[in-house]
């Protein structure tokens, strides 16, 4: 094991280069501040491995995306939800009875405790589905307190079930209670994704029929958003559940970070866009706009901070895009603007250059939007898929030997120590 040096103060330290399976070394430096009084500082700790993970692996100039060393291109064409999910817990894709167990076990969650109806109509009618959704998951330890105990690698995995199991429950109810339609409930003969569009379309006046066309390009987008490393929302339900905090208030913690538009809401973002732009006859003005440095307008689903090359998943959800709008006969000028959009951004030697492809996001608030879906609920979505990966890096975490309670340092530039003066003589 090699190792890397460092010089402080005149005086050397050397510290190991640690050497994953894959991806860049690692410069061990815990014992940094204890041999030098020195802190490193890394704001968005874009150079920093918080934890080691075994789970998924990102090679952002190369367009790698790997869960649990299986390219993500072969899981959304060749795999379910499920079976990803189970790959992303157990670490090996399941043989057949495994799956069978798996899929019988959350499909016997599904259904959500009878109060929580009742703790739902506390909320707005015009109350963000997101919101609902922070409030019910954090509210979940108060119905199944039996599984909180984070020590009992059986109740983590009870947890794990039931967060799975009933998310779909969840979102479906927060979108009924937001446009005032009753709440429906699973159907155990149904599979995971034909049963969530089922309890979100589904009226007592029409019963909802899940087309396959749209339940695999569903699937696909779970697949697709199942985890992705160390983001922001993972982060946080890590941090959060180094405190010993139960599961349910991880990935409530996890929902809230996902929110914000910078990280969850950018297929919103990028749909809002393709509607701002409106007719395919506008694009060139926009185009103009983007390459402009003084107008603050950008493409929204275009690029990614991770992926320097191509977004792998984008790929996927290209063709899927296509299948469903052919599917479903939508005509939309809306439509008309992303697949003009996306000929223009693959033939552009500016968005060549500066290697602004159309991203996951670009293509996932399409098809969802062509689906059905508001735009209020496309983070919802995204929270269902992630709740597999978040579920599956709390685990991680809690069973790693070397896991620490969460406590980043900082580089402190605030007044030094002063003394107090009372008011009337400031």
């Amino acid at each position: 094991m090699a190792d890397s040096k460092i010089s402080i103060g005149g005086k050397d330290y050397t510290y190991p280069v640690l050497k994953g399976s894959t991806g860049p070394d690692v410069i061990d430096i815990r014992k940094l501040y204890g041999q030098t009084g020195a802190f490193t500082y890394d704001p968005g700790f874009t150079s920093t491995a918080s934890c080691e993970s075994g789970l998924t692996y990102i090679d952002g100039d190369a367009g790698v995306l790997l869960h649990r060393g299986y390219p993500i291109d072969q899981l959304a064409e060749q795999s379910s939800f499920l079976e990803v999910a189970y790959l992303l817990i157990h670490g090996e894709l399941p043989n057949q009875d495994e799956l069978n167990e798996f899929t019988g076990t959350i499909t016997r969650h599904t259904m959500v405790h009878e109060q929580i109806a009742k703790f739902l109509s506390g909320f707005r009618r015009d109350g963000h589905p997101m919101a609902i959704m922070c409030g019910v998951v954090g509210a979940l330890s108060a119905f199944y307190p039996d599984s909180t105990n984070i020590t009992d690698p059986k109740q983590r995995m009870i947890s794990m079930h039931r967060l799975i199991a009933k998310m779909p429950t969840i979102a479906a109810m927060a979108y009924k209670y937001s446009v005032g339609q009753p709440f429906v409930y699973p159907r155990n003969d149904l599979s995971y994704t034909a049963n969530f569009l089922r309890m979100t379309f589904s009226v007592p006046a029409e019963d909802y029929e899940p087309d396959p066309v749209i339940v695999d390009a569903m699937d696909k987008i779970f697949i697709l958003h199942a985890d992705h490393e160390q983001n922001a929302s993972t982060s946080t339900v890590r941090l959060a559940g180094s405190s010993g905090a139960n599961p349910f208030a991880c990935i409530a913690a996890g929902i809230a970070c996902l929110w914000g538009p910078a990280h969850g809401g950018a297929n919103e973002a990028a749909l809002n866009m393709l509607r701002e732009i409106a007719t395919v006859d506008r694009i060139p003005e926009y185009i103009a706009r983007a390459k402009n440095k003084d107008d603050p307008f950008r493409l929204m689903g275009f690029g990614h901070r991770v992926y320097k090359n191509f977004d792998p998943r984008a790929k996927v959800m290209q063709k899927t895009a296509a299948d469903v709008l052919e599917k479903l006969g939508v005509s939309d000028p809306i439509f008309d603007v992303a697949r003009e959009l996306e000929q223009i951004a693959l033939k552009d030697s500016y968005f060549i250059e500066k290697k602004l492809y159309p991203n996951v996001d670009f293509y996932s608030g399409v098809i969802l939007s062509a689906i059905g879906f508001p735009t209020t609920m496309f983070t919802v979505l995204f929270a269902l898929a992630r709740t597999v990966g978040w579920v599956a890096q709390w685990n991680e975490m809690i069973s790693d030997p070397e896991q620490k309670i969460g406590r980043p340092r900082q580089l402190y530039t605030g007044p030094t120590q002063r003394d107090y003066v009372p008011c009337k003589e400031r």
